[in-house]
């Protein structure tokens, strides 16, 4: 039995890597989990949680599905990227997937450009578009402590980077507003991985599962993921 762990990112909630989910539980017979992180999910509450309880949560959920299914792969997107790092230099994880990882974060001016190209853009009732609320609401649903943790969070796993050997693809939007394009190019000189794979999608924001290219990153992450399963069929070893 295959698994398959999707961790979202920081103050979001299942729903940014629900697309990805749903085409893998389609195309194949794999069990998918998709965990809300603690203070997480549609309603934030960030205050007074610590980042080890965002990596308790989601090794929590790595050993479940673990214990269950043989080969278990990760998809972590933005902050779930680098919890996502945490788990496969710590436990047999037999293939990482990393979206918009975000080792480097926010890229003000090209966040600045988004939210100016959407009011530029004339929608009626602009303020009313879901990018908008969503910016506006993190933006007032989210404490400075909880900030500072999960800087706290990239600090702490930086510089396990070199000590990951799972086959790795690295996914990176390369109109993102929030995590620039150096974070995967640092990604990927970083990772231990001798398997490793850097995918740019030209149209896609910081929520490629989102995207106007998600359908080129489904294909992608399908045929990376099948593929590892024959790699690691012929080499056991990778698991230890």
């Amino acid at each position: 039995m295959i698994g398959c762990l999707c961790i979202h990112g920081f103050t979001g909630s299942p729903e940014e890597v629900a697309p990805l989910a749903d085409y893998l539980r389609e195309r194949t017979d794999w069990m998918i989990e998709t965990p809300t992180l603690p203070g997480h999910g549609s309603e934030l509450r960030l205050k007074g949680i610590a980042y080890d309880q965002w990596i308790a949560a989601a090794e929590q959920a790595f050993l479940a599905l673990h214990r269950r299914c043989s080969v278990v792969y990760v998809i972590g997107f933005s902050m779930g990227g680098v919890i996502a790092v945490y788990l496969a230099e710590k436990y047999p994880v037999a293939k990482l997937v990393l979206l918009s990882a975000a080792f480097y974060y926010v890229n003000p001016r090209q966040l600045w450009r988004d939210i100016r190209e959407m009011f530029a853009n004339g929608w009626k009732g602009a303020r009313e578009h879901p990018l908008f609320l969503r910016y506006r609401n993190k933006m007032m649903a989210t404490p400075f402590s909880a900030v500072r943790e999960f800087c706290k969070l990239v600090r702490d796993v930086r510089p396990r980077l070199p000590r990951v050997a799972a086959p790795v693809l690295i996914v990176q939007g390369e109109k993102d507003g929030i995590v620039p394009l150096k974070s995967a190019y640092y990604l990927y000189e970083r990772i231990g991985s001798s398997e490793k794979k850097l995918l740019f999608l030209p149209n896609s924001y910081h929520h490629v599962c989102h995207s106007t290219d998600r359908h080129v990153l489904f294909a992608e992450v399908e045929t990376f993921l099948r593929a590892a399963h024959a790699h690691h069929c012929k080499s056991p070893h990778n698991m230890v």
